[in-house]
């Protein structure tokens, strides 16, 4: 039985209520278009001039804007939606957030959290000198890796430069994972060297589907997104990618193709390192 799914591609900058607004025109589209489940990109509610911007619009977990919001939409449209990442205060210290992916049934019920463990602590080695330090106003998520049921199947849950680190995966594949999201706000540097090329390696490795949402476009301060979000099998295969611009890629995610790859090339059992 196939489902569809749909990634949202978004160019969010500081103003939260106009970022919600656009988030909720490509989840209405992506209801529209027949998907049961929609994956927000990182910070689709806030993507401000500076890094402490997300500071202001800290929401304790289970209340604020931006979880209604989800809630609302979720309910509304009868669609299961994974909420990018929200900044949800952390107890007892004000000046940094986690950054939380949460997941919201079709009822507007929150039926799952993950914050994020891996955080972009870098300068790109390429002379341009662009770096970032995540860890000064994000907290690192405790490193227990979540999956949960969903229409589509069971989903694990992940979000950006998570995405370079293999071990958090296959933990996911050892809880039943059988979908991987990746909402991201990919640099437009770091996703042209390596976006698709690690996504679909994280998909045939796990013979599972992959749906990774993007941010896209200049932001403020002048950060540059990659975009190219996209829907991937567990063969590898892109079944769509958004390309640069704002939008959405709708594609069936096929449970029993799936089922019968992993039946048929059983590279899972073969398996000898723990």
């Amino acid at each position: 039985m196939s489902m569809q799914a749909a990634v949202i591609q978004m160019n969010a900058g500081a103003d939260r209520d106009a970022n919600l607004a656009q988030a909720a025109h490509w989840l209405r589209a992506a209801a529209a278009a027949g998907a049961r489940l929609a994956v927000l990109p990182e910070n689709f509610a806030c993507m401000g001039t500076r890094e402490t911007d997300k500071l202001a619009l800290a929401e304790v977990d289970g209340s604020g804007p931006i979880q209604d919001f989800l809630a609302t939409q979720a309910r509304t449209l009868s669609l299961w939606i994974v909420g990018g990442t929200i900044p949800l205060a952390v107890p007892g210290e004000a000046g940094r957030v986690f950054a939380a992916c949460g997941v919201w049934n079709a009822r507007g019920e929150r039926v799952a959290r993950y914050d994020k463990i891996h955080l972009f602590d870098i300068e790109v080695p390429d002379g341009s000198g662009e770096r970032y330090r995540e860890s000064a106003t994000i907290a690192p998520g405790a490193p227990v890796p979540v999956v949960v049921d969903t229409p589509l199947g069971r989903l694990g849950l992940s979000v950006c430069y998570d995405l370079r680190f293999p071990e958090l995966y296959r933990r996911l594949l050892a809880q039943g994972a059988e979908l991987l999201c990746v909402p991201s706000a990919f640099t437009a540097r770091t996703g042209e060297a390596h976006w698709e090329i690690l996504l679909r390696a994280r998909a045939v490795e796990n013979l599972c589907h992959v749906l990774a949402s993007n941010q896209c476009g200049t932001h403020g301060g002048g950060r540059r997104t990659w975009g190219h979000s996209c829907i991937i099998d567990p063969w590898g295969r892109v079944l769509g990618d958004a390309g640069d611009a704002p939008g959405i890629v709708v594609a069936d995610v096929d449970a029993a193709a799936r089922d019968a790859t992993r039946r048929r090339f059983p590279v899972l059992d073969h398996r000898r390192l723990s």
